[in-house]
Formats: structure tokens, C-alpha cells, sequence
């Protein structure tokens, strides 16, 4: 009986919670190889806060992939996120991009700075300037990826996949290979986060290149997750956790 009563007091802290709630925008966009699946237990969670939560897949990638061709390239996913926001009119948005896609939510403010009140780096890449995503991976891209490039897509690098969906799946290579073009100021202006994913409290030094070293030199504010890379998979409560750090 006291457990009862204590499940119908949180369910009630929930709902009280969610009625009260200032309902936020987030646009949570994925990963290389991957697919807006990879966001689902992070947008219950949120949407049970009483959140808008938009988790699109890039053009070819995930319940998309009848739409692999290798002519897709960065502009391609960029504009898939920019149109998400225009056709569904969407304002103050927190805008997070895991890994990969760094390269995207970049692009994206790029287009738009005036819709997002928020910029989010999960473990992500940041591209300077003229970077491509194969420039930001640096030595990673020759020892590793660059062997699983095949037919002008890059296949999955690191280790086995799985054989039912989700699952990740080959992304064309000129999302790899386009340069991006970062000059608008106004992207300074908006609030930036970078969430570094550690283990026993040290990050990895190959993904610190590709990210929080950049993170630290424009004095963005960062913050810390103990974890693998995929903590929307892994651990999506701690994640919704962390998130709601960085937005106080």
C-alpha cells in the first residue's frame, strides 16, 4: 500500500510539474550514421516536463535512408534543420547537435541565430571557419575513417553494427568533405554550452581536439557528463539531467 501511494505522489509531482511548467523548444539533432531514434527516451523524458520536442533525421540516415545517394553533403542536413524551424515557425530554440552534428547545428545558426536562445555541443564537433568535418577529426580521419570510405559513402568506423533497426547506417562522404562558412557575428551572441562526455572524470584527447579545446578558447561554458559518447542512448535521464543544468 505505501508503495501505491508513493508511485500516485510522483505521478502527481509530474503533472503539477508539467502544468506549471514554461513549455520550452528543443531541437535535438543527431550524430553521423545515425537517425532522430536515437533521441526518443530524451524526448519523453522531456515531453513528460511539458517540452516541444522536435528530434528530425538528416536526409539518407536513419527511417531516411531510402534517400542515401552520395550527392547529399553538409548543406544538405543543414538545410533539413533550417526548414524544420521555418515550416514548424519555430522560436527560442534550444538547439543541440551530438558528435557530428556540431557541423550541423553550426550551420544552422548560421542561418538563423535570430530563432535560437540556445546552442548546445554534446560531445560535438566545432568547425571553424572554412572547416570541413574531416578537418575537424584531424589525424583521426587518416588512421581510421578514411578506411571505410567505399562507393562515395562512409561506413560505419567503429566496430559492429546492428543488423535491425535502430541502427546507424553509411552516410555519403561529402557530408564529410564540405567546408563550412562561419561568419555571421551575431552567433556570438547566443548563449553556447559545450557537454564534454567523461570516463572516471578525464576526457579523451582525440575528442577534446575536435571540440572542447575549441569550446574553451570562446570561453563557452562547459560542463560535464560521466559516460560513453552516446549518452542519449546510454543514460538518457542523466542526460535530460545535465541539460537542465546548463539551462538554469
Amino acid at each position: 500500500m505505501n508503495k501505491l501511494v508513493l508511485i500516485l505522489a510522483f505521478m502527481a509531482s509530474i503533472t503539477c510539474f508539467a502544468q506549471t511548467h514554461q513549455p520550452r523548444t528543443f531541437l535535438l539533432v543527431h550524430g553521423a550514421w545515425s537517425g532522430g531514434w536515437d533521441y526518443a527516451q530524451v524526448e519523453t523524458i522531456l515531453r513528460a516536463k511539458g517540452d516541444k520536442v522536435y528530434r528530425p533525421t538528416l536526409t539518407g540516415l536513419g527511417e531516411r535512408v531510402h534517400l542515401a545517394n552520395p550527392t547529399i553533403n553538409l548543406t544538405t542536413f543543414i538545410s533539413d534543420i533550417v526548414n524544420v524551424i521555418k515550416f514548424e515557425d519555430l522560436h527560442n530554440v534550444i538547439l543541440v547537435g551530438h558528435s557530428f552534428g556540431g557541423m550541423v547545428i553550426s550551420g544552422v545558426a548560421e542561418q538563423l541565430p535570430d530563432r535560437i536562445s540556445k546552442l548546445i555541443y554534446l560531445d560535438a564537433m566545432v568547425p571553424n571557419d572554412g572547416e570541413s568535418a574531416q578537418m575537424v577529426c584531424g589525424d583521426l580521419w587518416n588512421s581510421l575513417m578514411a578506411s571505410h570510405v567505399k562507393d562515395g559513402f562512409m561506413e560505419y568506423p567503429f566496430g559492429p553494427v546492428r543488423s535491425i533497426p535502430p541502427m546507424d547506417v553509411a552516410q555519403s562522404l561529402k557530408t564529410f568533405t564540405e567546408p563550412l562558412s562561419l561568419r555571421n557575428p551575431l552567433v556570438k551572441t547566443i548563449p553556447t554550452t559545450f557537454i564534454v562526455m567523461t570516463k572516471n572524470g578525464q576526457s579523451q584527447a582525440a575528442n577534446d581536439q575536435m571540440g572542447l579545446v575549441k569550446a574553451r578558447q570562446r570561453h563557452w561554458q562547459i560542463a560535464s557528463l560521466e559516460g560513453g559518447h552516446y549518452a542519449m542512448r546510454e543514460q538518457p535521464e542523466q542526460l535530460v539531467k545535465k541539460l537542465e543544468e546548463v539551462l538554469k
